[in-house]
């Protein structure tokens, strides 16, 4: 059998279920040069429940938004390599759905308009107080427009991406966060190959550490958690490619 490695390519059916689910964290980039104030807010988002990756240039942080499609940005303006405004447009570009805040020293009412009519969907001076900062995410989060990606099913197995959650048989099924970031992404391009980079940049942060084998570790480690609960799908290898997730054939 011929498989297509697209990344762009993916099947679906939606189906009505209700159900409780355990919402994975949202990821949230932090573009942030000084050390201390990404931590200030890398640390109070995790206590909020929110994931958050860090890092401290316009070029990073345009290489992590092509690998990874954050719901939200908190962008400062003052970066080594130039003003977080410029990004914007490119930003818009890769990703229409990604909200921007803005956070940054520059207090005059000009600049904040400036930031704001720029494209950015909010904007918050320095020094703040972080519950304020997390009240504006929260308000930014709410105001999303961006219409949800239908529930993928097969097999026994449907992925809601709206809940980030999977289930079988109507049941939730519970999964390690690794293993269930690596199913989303396995889900949303069902029937398709999915590159090795594709699935890496998915369930791995551009801050943590990746030895060789982790992929292929993840990979069975999800296999045996789909195979435990008689999901009905297998997962694929195809070497050198990728893996593709399609329902079981008996």
């Amino acid at each position: 059998m011929k498989y297509l490695a697209l990344d762009n390519c993916w099947r679906h059916a939606s189906i009505e279920v209700e159900r409780e689910a355990e919402q994975l964290p949202l990821r949230i980039l932090i573009v942030e040069d000084q050390t201390e104030i990404a931590w200030q807010v890398s640390n109070r988002l995790a206590a909020s429940g929110y994931a958050a990756d860090v890092v401290g240039t316009l070029d990073d942080a345009i290489e992590a938004i092509r690998q990874f499609d954050y719901p939200l940005i908190v962008l400062d303006r003052r970066l080594p390599d130039g003003d977080g405004l410029t990004a914007l447009p490119t930003i818009r570009q890769l990703r229409p759905g990604t909200r921007v805040l803005l956070v940054t020293a520059m207090r005059s009412i000009d600049e904040r308009v400036n930031g704001l009519d720029s494209g950015a969907d909010d904007y918050l001076t320095k020094p703040f107080d972080d519950s304020e900062l997390m009240a504006r995410i929260r308000a930014v989060l709410r105001r999303t427009t961006v219409a949800p990606e239908p529930d993928v099913v097969l097999g026994k197995l449907i992925f809601d991406f709206k809940r980030q959650s999977a289930f079988v048989s109507g049941r939730t099924l519970k999964l390690p966060k690794r293993e269930a970031l690596l199913l989303e992404a396995l889900m949303r391009y069902a029937g398709c190959v999915v590159k090795h980079d594709t699935l890496i940049s998915e369930i791995y942060g551009p801050n943590e550490g990746i030895q060789p084998d982790s992929l292929k570790m993840a990979i069975s480690r999800l296999r045996q958690h789909l195979k435990d609960h008689d999901a009905g799908v297998e997962i694929h290898t195809l070497r050198g490619i990728g893996y593709l997730i399609e329902e079981l054939r008996i």
